[in-house]
């Protein structure tokens, strides 16, 4: 058997990827930093919570403030999405920068960069939408989690779609999502939580739902693969 050997040891990931994932990481590091006390002085040890929380976390009380007096201001409207780089702890941070990985991975190799843009965005802003009115008002929602379940969604329709061209049971393509709403739900009883699960399934619900429009062949191929059951 021959061997590569001018093959990259690590399969490329997609740059945009690598566009969703660096923001994440150079968040946490620079906060890690300053709760170390190696950069920013004293007041680093607030930047997570005390700054980029308050900052860019998506708050429920702030989003019906923002209903009730019809005011849409741009910073506002910033957070549906920009809420998706901040985490609670790096440990939150971790997870979230390697399944970003691992399913932006997975789908960027199909979508095209844009969709994969429309589909991480799409899942955060619906997430914190449906947050928005069920979240506890002092509580931010923060993290890539729904946008990830997002990703999820994308990654399932693939799955899906694949099945239905072999005629295999389409129900299978949902067991990833079991497993991992199951976890979610375990995790929640063990530690508390607040509403977070309801934006990480409204995340996953709207990255299926996208993909019938941006993938490759679209509605179209979807459509093909539903009537040829």
């Amino acid at each position: 058997m021959e061997t590569d050997h001018n093959a990259a040891p690590l399969n490329p990931l997609p740059w945009v990827v690598w566009l969703l994932v660096l923001p994440m990481a150079g968040f946490e590091v620079a906060f890690s930093l300053g709760a170390a006390g190696l950069v920013g002085g004293p007041e680093a040890v607030g930047w997570r919570l005390n700054e980029a929380a308050a900052t860019y976390g998506f708050y429920p009380a702030r989003f019906r403030d923002m209903l009730a007096n019809q005011l849409y201001l741009p910073g506002d409207l910033l957070r549906f999405v920009s809420y998706t780089f901040i985490h609670y702890s790096f440990v939150h941070a971790l997870f979230a920068v390697v399944m970003t990985l691992a399913l932006g991975k997975a789908v960027g190799e199909v979508f095209r960069a844009w969709a994969v843009l429309v589909v991480f965005f799409a899942a955060s802003a619906v997430g914190a939408l449906v947050y928005g009115f069920l979240g506890n008002s002092g509580i931010p929602l923060l993290g890539a989690f729904p946008a990830i379940y997002g990703l999820v969604g994308a990654f399932t329709f693939l799955i899906w779609v694949n099945l239905a061209r072999v005629g295999a049971n389409k129900l299978r393509a949902f067991s990833l999502i079991g497993f991992l709403l199951f976890a979610q739900l375990l995790f929640g009883v063990l530690f508390g939580g607040s509403y977070d699960w309801a934006a990480v399934i409204a995340g996953f619900a709207t990255g299926f739902g996208v993909s019938f429009i941006v993938s490759p062949g679209g509605w179209g191929r979807a459509l093909a693969q539903i009537r040829g059951r």
